[in-house]
Parts: C-alpha cells; structure tokens; sequence
C-alpha cells in the first residue's frame, strides 16, 4: 500500500499539531528507556567489538547488501559519522560542557551550535520537530516493513496546568495516529510526570512504600490496582511514616486519573495501544498505581490489552514485580501488556542509594541485568502464548534479540501475532531492527520528535548514558562501513 502525503493530510496534521510546537511551561528531558551498557559496567570502554558472520542465526548480518536495502548511501555515511562521533567521549565531554556553559547564554553563539546539534545528533536521534514531520520518518519505516512509537518527549510537570497543557499534547499525538498509514503506528508513549504533579508522585510513591512495610496502613484514595512493589524494592526513599494525602492532594490525584483515563480510551476507540514509560524509582510507585488502575478499566480479556507498563530490567526487584503483577492479572483475567527495558537512570539511582547509606538498586554487574532482562523476556513470551500478556521487548542487545526470537519462533509466535513486537531507538541498532524485521519478526522504532531547543535534554542525556553502548558496541558502524564499501566497488565495478 502506497502512503501519500496529501495537502489534505498534511492540513490535518497542522490542525492537531499546533500545540506540539508551543514552548512547554518546564523543560522536557525526554526519555531514555533502551540504554543496554551504562559506562559503569564496561570493563574496557576502548575495546570494540569485531563483527563474525554467524551462519546459524536468526538474525542475518551477513548480507548487509539485503539488511540495509531500504537504506540510502547519505543515510548510511551520515549515521556512520554521527554513531563515530558520538563513541568519542572527548567528544561527548566537550558537547555536553558547552551545552551546560553560559557560552549558551550567548545569541549568536546559541544560534550556531544549536544548528549544528541540528544537523548532526538531533537528525541522528530524533525524528523530526513536530508530527508533519514525523509521519515523513513513519511512512521510510513503514514502507520498508518497520512501524513506529510516537513519542513527544513531555515530563515532569510541577502544577496542573503543565498537567493540562501535556495531556492536551498527549491527546493530540493520539488522534494523529488516524492519519497515519493502517497499522504503521504500533504505540503511543506517555510519561506519567508530565500528567501528574511531581510531588504528588513522590507523595504517591511514599504512600505506597510504607503501605508496603506496614499492610494495615490505611489510603483511602487507593482505587483497583496490582502489586507494585515486591521484598526486594528499594524502600529507602521512605524511612518515616508520610502524612496522608490532603484534600487539594485528593483534588490532584482525581484529575490525573481523569487525565490518564481520557487518553486511554482516545487510545480504545482508535485501538491504538498506550504504552506508560517507567522512570526512577523515586516515583515509580506512583506510576505503575496509575498504570495498574488503567490497565484494569481498559485491558480486556481475550483481546489486545491497550494499556501496557515498563519494567526496567537493571533493577533487581524487576523479575520479582513482574512476577507478582502478572501473577495478579491472572487471578482477575486481566491481560497485561509490558515494554521491557533494561534502563536508564542508572547514574541518579546509584548515586542517590549511596548518599543515604544504602545498596544500589542496580544489579551489581552487566550480565546480571541480561540475564535478568532474558528471563523477563522469556516468561512473557510463555504469556503471548496462553493469552494473558503482550510484550515490547525494547532492546539494542543482539544476544537478547537472538535468544528471544528463537524462542517466539520455537513457539509458534509469527509476525501477524501483535503481542510481540521488537523495538530499538530511532537511529540507533538499525542493524538488528533490520535483521529481526527480515527475520520475520514485528519491529517498531522509538520515535521522539520535538524542536530542537527542547530537544536538547534528550540529546544530553543520550549522549551521557549511552557513551558506553556506542564506545563498547561497533555493530552498526562495522556493518554500515561493510555496505558502504560493497556500493563503492559496485559503482567502480570492481
């Protein structure tokens, strides 16, 4: 099916996008949720990883001329030089300096180098600065057999009109999906913190934390929801018990679940799936309450749930939290749908833990958090099988990808099945988006969009934490030099 982008379309487009481009009232810093090798974890961040054609696997690298046949040589080079750049962290100290300086404070200054963050990290990682845009990136993608997760990077709003404001975004990225190719759109991203106050999440969250270490202790705001927190949860946010909740407390919460409800069932109508981005674990609580309570009103059984949460695989509480609200569901029929990660607060959570005395609620090594997150990913492909779960198994790990698509395909799990679907970030492992797309599988790309002035906190937190996968993992760049080495001679007729 072609996709045309018609004047018509495009007024649509303009007519739902309109607030996209307003200044928000806080600064996004958008989300970062598939990071695989935070720096602290590389034994040797100098070494590379040297590509071996596998003839057995799923996953073909070896024909680079096929993985990257959607692909033109500009696109190639340039993500090449980008993905180089960016494993340089001299290069990325310097970047991240000068984008924190009060040189930014400067005009003409500002002006030049956000033109050139335009023209390098931000076409690299972001997929365009508003919808018209973005459904540009959707219809390359979806032509060569990927689909998109539209994400308009809002969070952490501190008052209920931020709240507004972000929703009214929210429900616009939504409604956007009608105008998009059939099925070209496998998700909508929503962060919880840019709909609900922070410090009422953070209210939520010790609430929630010290129900957890005392049973009898009474919430009465609390609505239908799963286990949240298992034995193993940090619980060092709460060492004291919190007063309740006041009424202009009661007043807030009511309105976030108004909030998050109405772009659930703006999702339903347009049976679009909601996926709930997860976030540190200060407030993580909080987020998956709101998240548990959705998916109960709006999950249904025998059909594709629509509301879906994320577990972060580095945290060591993730298998045992997945465990117990699954566990859950069950007992109440209730299909849950999940995005699986490995994380991407690694720094902030290790560092806070530390400060007050405490353990990290990071797993201690990089390959406990793999196996962690191939556990994970293998007991919810055992759910798309007996029907009670979905999965986005979000990753740039290769291994993670090989394990799990052998197993969906020992299972019996096609790509017409839409409860399993691979993910990557945009710009990032095109390789195994490629290679798993080819090898039968669903693969959707993370799309954020956003001006570049408020891009700016995504492509820094980019940078920070995933200096490590870049400087330690040369897949992409290997294959990329591999192909664009292959069309030289070609056109050379060598």
């Amino acid at each position: 099916m072609a996709f045309k982008s018609t004047p018509k379309l495009l007024q649509n487009f303009r007519q739902i996008s309109r607030p996209l481009s307003s200044t928000p009232s806080s600064i996004p810093v958008l989300p970062l949720n598939f990071d695989e090798k935070p720096v602290t974890f590389i034994e040797n961040p100098n070494k590379t990883t040297q590509f071996h054609p596998n003839p057995t696997s799923i996953i073909n690298f070896n024909d680079t001329q096929k993985l990257f046949s959607t692909l033109s040589s500009s696109h190639l080079l340039r993500s090449t030089i980008n993905l180089n750049m960016a494993a340089i962290d001299s290069v990325v100290d310097l970047g991240i300096w000068v984008m924190r300086s009060k040189l930014m404070e400067i005009p003409g200054f500002r002006q030049m180098i956000l033109g050139s963050v335009k023209h390098s990290f931000y076409e690299q990682f972001v997929a365009g600065k508003n919808l018209i845009e973005t459904s540009q990136i959707v219809r390359k993608f979806w032509e060569a057999g990927l689909r998109g997760m539209l994400n308009y990077g809002l969070e952490h709003a501190y008052d209920n009109d931020s709240c507004d404001q972000n929703f009214q975004t929210f429900f616009n990225t939504i409604e956007s999906t009608k105008f998009f190719p059939p099925s070209s759109i496998s998700f909508v991203i929503v962060k919880i913190s840019a709909i609900c106050p922070m410090n009422l999440l953070e209210r939520l969250s010790d609430l929630l934390r010290w129900e957890k270490q005392n049973p009898n202790f009474n919430l009465p705001w609390k609505q239908n929801s799963l286990p949240i927190l298992s034995n193993l949860s940090p619980l060092y946010h709460t060492l004291s018990k919190p007063d309740p909740l006041t009424r202009h407390e009661e007043a807030d919460l009511k309105l976030a679940h108004e909030r998050l409800t109405k772009l659930c069932q703006r999702c339903l109508e347009l049976n679009v799936p909601l996926t709930i981005d997860a976030e540190d674990t200060k407030i993580q609580p909080g987020i998956d309450y709101l998240t548990y309570n959705s998916a109960i009103e709006f999950n249904k059984l025998g059909k594709m749930p629509i509301v879906y949460g994320t577990i972060q695989a580095y945290l060591k509480d993730a298998k045992d939290r997945l465990l117990l609200a699954t566990n859950e569901a069950k007992k109440l029929g209730l299909p849950l749908g999940f995005k699986l990660v490995r994380g991407a607060y690694m720094s902030s959570e290790s560092k806070l833990a530390n400060s007050l005395g405490f353990e990290s609620p990071i797993h201690d090594t990089i390959q406990d958090t793999h196996n962690c997150y191939n556990d994970c990913a293998s007991f919810m492909l055992d759910k798309i099988v007996d029907g009670s779960g979905a999965v986005v198994l979000a990753t740039h790990n290769v291994e993670s990808g090989e394990l799990a698509a052998k197993k969906a395909r020992d299972l019996g799990i096609t790509k017409e099945n839409d409860r399993l679907q691979f993910a990557q970030l945009y710009g990032m492992s095109e390789a195994l988006s490629y290679g798993l797309a080819n090898a039968g599988f669903q693969v959707s790309k993370y799309l954020t969009f956003g001006p570049v002035e408020e891009v700016i906190p995504y492509l820094l937190r980019r940078a920070e934490e995933n200096r490590g996968l870049l400087s330690s993992s040369s897949l992409d760049r290997q294959l990329m030099g591999m192909e664009l080495k292959r069309r030289l001679k070609e056109r050379c007729g060598v």
